[in-house]
């Protein structure tokens, strides 16, 4: 169970619990939708276009077929379950990028309930899990190479932590290429998340020119327009160099402060998630999940049978 799952449970137990006194309130929104925002923009700094690069063109065209995938299965079966639609685009883009850390990015951009905030990263976090012991067994029984299955790993599983324990559990040059193809993932969350602000947009401006301004606008916050510049930073060595300018591990420090930020704003989503409200939002979302995730990871697996694993 990961530090994220521990926040957020820790936060729903207390906020459920503990009557808190209302003085706590501005703190624990200001966790939420302030910290959260600066821990996005730091967040940038672990990421490298480079790496889209290095992985090669044909991992990539699966990356974007699968993400695109994803994110459909998501919203069309939340929309004929009933699902609300950004809970349905939060277990979308968790099972499409990169996890919890998508879902904690995208959650301000499309203005979601802490609800459903919680509900997204417990329902990523089952399966998420589940494939780590799940994947390395079904690998072995249809015979997957260590690279076809790296690439299977890195394309369906859900979180960073994840994909690098399923991998390495099969072999480590599974492992190897498991990691390289979720790092380019997670270098294009700013994009998708760019993307999922302009369609949440789409319907909130007049037409013509100053639609599309408005649009960009209100779909572009400042965070994500930093989360690209550190990233940008980080792929042209700045944050490097300063780093050793400093004699600091300076990309190791700026991970280590985001977690933590994260951390903090998880919590705070917990201790402002009531149980009340989760259970209205009923077990159906579980279901979106799990058939978004087995949809993703089955048309994964016939897509590297079809163009063959990374970097092969």
């Amino acid at each position: 169970m990961g530090e994220v799952v521990v926040a957020v449970l820790l936060g729903l137990v207390i906020g459920n619990v503990i009557s808190l006194p209302g003085t706590l309130a501005p703190g624990i929104r200001f966790s939420f939708h302030s910290l959260l925002r600066v821990a996005i923009v730091i967040l940038g700094a672990q990421f490298s276009f480079a790496q889209v690069v290095a992985i090669g063109g044909k991992a990539v065209l699966m990356i974007v077929v699968l993400m695109t995938l994803a994110l459909l299965v998501a919203h069309t079966l939340g929309r004929l379950a009933g699902v609300p639609g950004r809970l349905a685009t939060l277990i979308g883009v968790g099972t499409a990028v990169c996890g919890n850390t998508a879902i904690t990015a995208t959650a301000p951009v499309i203005r979601a309930q802490d609800e459903e905030v919680s509900f997204a990263v417990a329902t990523n976090t089952l399966f998420g899990t589940a494939a780590v012991f799940l994947y390395p067994l079904l690998g072995h029984w249809i015979g997957l190479s260590s690279a076809a299955f790296g690439t299977w790993a890195g394309t369906a599983v859900n979180d960073t932590s994840q994909v690098v324990a399923t991998g390495f559990a099969y072999s480590d040059a599974a492992g190897k290429v498991a990691t390289a193809v979720k790092l380019t993932r997670n270098a294009l969350m700013g994009p998708v998340i760019v993307g999922i602000g302009l369609w949440y947009g789409r319907g909130g401006a007049s037409t013509g020119a100053a639609s599309f301004g408005s649009r960009m606008r209100q779909s572009i916050p400042v965070f994500v327009l930093g989360f690209l510049l550190l990233a940008l930073l980080n792929t042209l060595g700045v944050i490097a160099r300063l780093g050793s300018l400093s004699h600091r591990d300076l990309p190791h420090v700026l991970q280590d402060i985001s977690r933590f930020l994260i951390l903090v704003a998880l919590s705070g989503v917990g201790l402002s998630t009531r149980l009340r409200a989760m259970r209205k939002i009923g077990a159906t979302p579980f279901l979106v999940g799990f058939a978004t995730a087995a949809t993703t990871a089955l048309a994964s697996y016939f897509l590297i049978r079809w163009l063959g694993p990374a970097g092969g």
